[in-house]
């Protein structure tokens, strides 16, 4: 009996995802809200817009912010959370060694769906050495934001994959939202910042509450038994 990838593209967000990087991001939008005087923002408010694009994000964060404002409040946020926010930032145990499984294995091809920016993704990338395991990605600033499905859109243009044959693996509502409109398979994961209850609304196949329980899954969903031919 012969094997047949389940999916031919399994496409990942970022922050909360596979890298644990969501205190920084409310570490650095706090610190920045207070340089731009805009005052205090809750963790919980900041957590809330994590994978959004940041234009997108502070406008719901902050209710009729003014474009100065915003313009500054946006700058000194990628100020923090580059250069001066200490806070550690790195994958989740275990997502480099699983991932490089998948990469090795050669089917199903992957792919990033992220709401950083070009630069932002780039700068990880080059970071991390993990651009080798990516076939392709789509940030917010080349695109359109989450919940948007412009990025998967062209994504699976790109790659030359139906909706109905990639994955897309989130820990947000965003990232269920945009895969659900085009009616494209989606696994949520709980440890990010969006709970069970809110992935759950968008009917994905699965909702994984830690890295090992999510990649033994898309192990499992890499592969699947083949009907054997008759010679």
């Amino acid at each position: 009996m012969s094997t047949t990838p389940s999916f031919d593209l399994m496409i990942f967000d970022w922050d909360g995802t596979l890298m644990d990087s969501v205190p920084r991001i409310v570490s650095s939008m706090q610190a920045a809200a207070r340089d731009a005087e805009w005052g205090e923002l809750a963790p919980e408010a900041v957590e809330n817009i994590v994978g959004l694009g940041l234009p997108e994000a502070v406008d719901i964060l902050c209710p009729g912010i003014t474009a100065a404002h915003s313009a500054r409040l946006r700058e000194r946020y990628a100020h923090y959370f580059v250069h001066a926010d200490a806070t550690p930032m790195a994958f989740f145990d275990g997502v480099e060694a699983r991932l490089e499984r998948l990469h090795r294995q050669g089917a199903p091809r992957l792919a990033v769906a992220t709401g950083k920016t070009r630069r932002g993704l780039d700068r990880i990338f080059t970071e991390t050495g993990s651009a080798r395991w990516f076939h392709s990605s789509r940030t917010a600033d080349e695109t359109r934001s989450k919940p948007d499905p412009l990025m998967l859109d062209e994504l699976l243009d790109e790659l030359g994959v139906s909706a109905s044959r990639a994955l897309m693996i989130g820990d947000t509502e965003y990232d269920m939202a945009m895969a659900r409109a085009l009616n494209m398979p989606r696994v949520g994961v709980s440890y990010g910042v969006h709970e069970s209850e809110r992935l759950a609304a968008f009917e994905p196949l699965h909702i994984a509450h830690d890295i090992d329980g999510l990649f033994d899954w898309l192990d499992a969903s890499a592969v699947k038994a083949a009907p054997a031919t008759a010679p």
